[in-house]
């Protein structure tokens, strides 16, 4: 038996939010769905923030939240929203790109719509891209100070002063174990070693 997918299933919805039909085509407006045709360096250039110009995002920023006051955003929320921006502007130039055929009306209602379905979604992309970025900078932070901290000590240990300062100093140590070693056998070997009184024969 067939299961017929009903037109109202999530599947169904989220692809709606994701297409738009213009000239007969279905157009995606999820940048991610064009995956398969990128190389590595447009992969990079639309997954890291910070790829495009303050200025050219700052133009922008009325075009695509016409809501805002950006005076009254927080700094965290002042990134997230640009960084939204930004992936506005490569999406449309991706699909430009992949869709020459589009006049610029069609791209007109492309930005319409996403500026609709996909702001939440934007969001959410570059809060985790974010994140992730702050925890690959926390950890190449501890690498770092790891690997000064080895090396600051490799430098100490090869310096000749610090051979000219350990090595009596180490000298010593070795002497005074070695002496304190000798003195505990000696004492044991000294102990005098007294007979029970039953075994000597004293009454």
């Amino acid at each position: 038996m067939t299961i017929v997918q009903q037109p109202d299933s999530p599947l169904h919805r989220r692809l709606q939010q994701d297409s738009i039909q213009l000239a007969g085509k279905i157009i995606y407006i999820n940048p991610f769905l064009y995956w398969r045709r990128f190389d590595s360096n447009t992969d990079r250039w639309l997954r890291e923030p910070g790829q495009l110009g303050e200025e050219q995002i700052c133009m922008n920023r009325k075009r695509f939240y016409p809501e805002l006051d950006w005076d009254e955003l927080d700094q965290e929320e002042s990134l997230i929203k640009d960084a939204a921006v930004e992936m506005f502007l490569k999406s449309l130039e991706l699909i430009g790109t992949f869709h020459p055929e589009l006049n610029s009306a069609h791209l007109l209602e492309v930005e319409r719509k996403m500026a609709v379905t996909k702001k939440r979604s934007f969001e959410r992309w570059v809060e985790k891209s974010f994140r992730r970025r702050f925890k690959q900078e926390a950890r190449e932070r501890q690498r770092f100070a790891r690997e000064r901290f080895c090396r600051s000590w490799i430098e100490w240990l090869s310096n000749e002063t610090t051979h000219q300062a350990v090595v009596p100093l180490f000298t010593v140590v070795v002497l005074a174990g070695f002496g304190g070693w000798s003195l505990g056998i000696a004492n044991n070997s000294c102990t005098p070693f007294v007979m029970p009184a039953e075994q000597t024969g004293v009454m």
